[in-house]
């Protein structure tokens, strides 16, 4: 039950610290480097760290537990009702968590390029549950350097309004294939009794399924209300 722990943890802190992130995204940018820097540094035993830094990062970022919930709560955000105060609030940063979870997810991805898909190759025989989250993972690198770069307000402005919403409803796509990949990571561990997977396996669905239901449930009160709309304008 980490993630559930840090992904509300990461939602108080964001709603506390929504207006240093607006006023200075940078200065997180450049904090969200360092972290994984150090992370990946660290790791590999490029750089030595004190113990409690050296758990403290590998509990947060080891398993992507804090960028998957900071990217959570990016989806989180879409998922609420336009005229909600959750939404009024964040939505000014949404963009900017969405970047620092990139960041920080970066150092996820160097890790397991490094070590873990050697050893998973030079095995030989890939379990099936693995080969599939590998092969997810590719995806997912792709779309995060896409939905990244134009997540930048620099980029952005290059960009037709048009051309910039088809690219970032791909974020649909992004998430939904996190699930899968954490799942496909997971299931092996998870269906042989292990308890920490098993209980992972059921935290990453209870958060993943309530911002399912929430951004259908959205969906269908937006398509009503057109339809409404629509009505009333012939009558």
């Amino acid at each position: 039950m980490t993630f559930l722990i840090v992904f509300a943890c990461t939602v108080v802190a964001v709603f506390l610290m929504k207006p240093a992130i607006k006023k200075a995204p940078a200065a997180w940018y450049v904090a969200a480097t360092v972290l994984m820097a150090l992370y990946v540094s660290g790791l590999q035993g490029w750089l030595p760290l004190p113990v409690p830094v050296r758990s403290t990062l590998f509990l947060l970022l080891q398993k992507g537990f804090l960028a998957v919930a900071l990217f959570a709560v990016a989806m989180f955000i879409g998922a609420f009702p336009r005229d909600g105060r959750p939404r009024k609030h964040l939505m000014a940063i949404r963009a900017e968590l969405s970047i620092i979870a990139c960041i920080l997810v970066c150092g996820h991805i160097v890790v397991y390029c490094l070590s873990y898909v050697p050893l998973v190759l030079e095995a030989g025989i890939i379990n099936p549950f693995v080969a599939v989250g590998l092969a997810v993972a590719a995806a997912i690198t792709v779309l995060l350097i896409v939905l990244g770069v134009t997540s930048f307000g620099s980029v952005k402005v290059r960009m037709s309004k048009q051309a910039w919403v088809k690219v970032q409803k791909w974020a649909y796509v992004f998430f939904s294939l996190t699930y899968a990949h954490v799942l496909a990571m997971l299931l092996p561990s998870a269906l042989g009794g292990g308890t920490a997977a098993v209980q992972s396996v059921a935290a990453y669905t209870v958060v993943f399924g309530v911002y399912a239901v929430l951004r259908v449930a959205r969906a269908l009160r937006e398509s009503e209300g057109a339809v409404s709309k629509v009505s009333a304008h012939r009558f």
